[in-house]
Order: C-alpha cells, then sequence, then structure tokens
C-alpha cells in the first residue's frame, strides 16, 4: 500500500494559504473534489497529474471553491485505492490537512512521474494513460505515447530532412492547427511512416502539439 502521508499538525493552523489555493480556481495543477466516490474514476484524474506536470486535489471543496469538509481518513482510504489498485505503477502521493472552523480539506499532491506514461483503469477496465490540459483530464494519443518512449533516449537531429521529412512538415506548414486525421488524408506518405515522423518532430522541437478538450492538433514550432 502507498505510504501514508497525513499531516495532522497541519490543524489549526490558518486556512490562508488553502485559501489561496481555491482563489486559483481548477487548473492543470489543481482540482477540487467535493468527496471521493469512486477509487476507479479519480485514478485517472492522479495519473494525468503524473503524466503531465504533477498536480493536487483538494478534496472537500466544491466546484465553485466553496469549502464543504469532509473526514479525511475515509478519503485518504480511497486515495490509497486509486494509487495501488487501480494506476499502473503505483504512485507515491503526499498528504496535507487543512481545518477552518470545523471543516477539513484534504489536500493530496502527485509529482510528475520520470517513467511515463501512468497508466489507469477506464471504464472498460482497459489500462489507458491519461494528461492534464487546463482543468480537464483527458486520454492521451498515440502520438504522445510514442514521444514518451523517445524521452527515454536521445533523439538527435539530423543535419539533413529527407523528402519524406519535407513533405510532412510542408503539410504541417501550410495547414496551422492540423489534425492527425487531416495530415493522413493529405500527405502521400503510410500512416505508419507518419505516426513515426510526428513524434521525432515534436522531440526535434519543429513541430508542437495542443491536447485540448477538443481534439489535438499540430503545427510549426514558432521561433
Amino acid at each position: 500500500m502507498a505510504k501514508l502521508h497525513l499531516s495532522f499538525s497541519s490543524y489549526f493552523y490558518s486556512m490562508q494559504s488553502v485559501k489561496h489555493l481555491i482563489k486559483e480556481g481548477e487548473h492543470q495543477q489543481q482540482d477540487f473534489k467535493f468527496r471521493i466516490d469512486d477509487s476507479k474514476k479519480i485514478a485517472r484524474t492522479l495519473a494525468a497529474f503524473a503524466n503531465s506536470d504533477g498536480g493536487r486535489l483538494l478534496i472537500g471543496v466544491k466546484d465553485n471553491g466553496k469549502i464543504t469538509g469532509v473526514d479525511p481518513t475515509e478519503e485518504i482510504h480511497m486515495i490509497e485505492a486509486a494509487v495501488d489498485m487501480y494506476c499502473k505503477p503505483k504512485l507515491e502521493f503526499q498528504s496535507r490537512v487543512w481545518q477552518e472552523d470545523m471543516k477539513l480539506v484534504l489536500e493530496v499532491s502527485i509529482e510528475k512521474s520520470a517513467k511515463r506514461p501512468v497508466l489507469a483503469l477506464d471504464e472498460e477496465g482497459k489500462w489507458k494513460a491519461y494528461v492534464r490540459r487546463k482543468d480537464h483530464t483527458l486520454l492521451a494519443n498515440k502520438i504522445l505515447l510514442s514521444i514518451w518512449k523517445m524521452e527515454r533516449f536521445d533523439q538527435k537531429r539530423p543535419e539533413k530532412i529527407g523528402e519524406e521529412e519535407t513533405q510532412l512538415l510542408n503539410i504541417i506548414t501550410q495547414n496551422p492547427q492540423i489534425t492527425l486525421s487531416k495530415i493522413y488524408r493529405l500527405s502521400t506518405l503510410e500512416k505508419s511512416n507518419i505516426d513515426r515522423l510526428l513524434p521525432l518532430f515534436i522531440c526535434w522541437d519543429l513541430v508542437s502539439m495542443e491536447i485540448n478538450e477538443n481534439g489535438t492538433f499540430y503545427e510549426i514550432t514558432k521561433d
């Protein structure tokens, strides 16, 4: 089981610090939860934090920022189940408890993983990778999965770019914010070649990839 890191010494500390966090709202590294009802579901958010820039949950806080409070012991059990049973590899976390009057807020922090991807079970019981973008937890696409694999090795940019690479870069240059499906349609290259080259372009900082709730888009990296 993941180690329990409850800091009960934080009780009776000023709530100014946690209120300052709440004022930030939900964003890429912060999410509010009224309470945890489903360990499998919250595991996707925790895995997404680990696959992105790390992040924290403030449990006992509504989406609108209102502090409602929770029983931290019960919530910790749900978090432990999430990181131990529904994340692969298992995640480590840190936690802190804050108090305002008689209301307790549990803060759970996840660091960015050095070994991505961290997988979580989806609704069909399949292991999937998720990322955090703004205040959304999104499914990672195959290009991002390839990038994570490439990150383990030094991907040196070649001195010269070949014909296939040039064709693909020209398509992206001429079609800003292009989707992968449109690249497939416009290119004469095999899909497998496109799937191989796009992650390389991103690792070489020639192409940028934007993932949001509307989809995934590619464009030439701006200087």
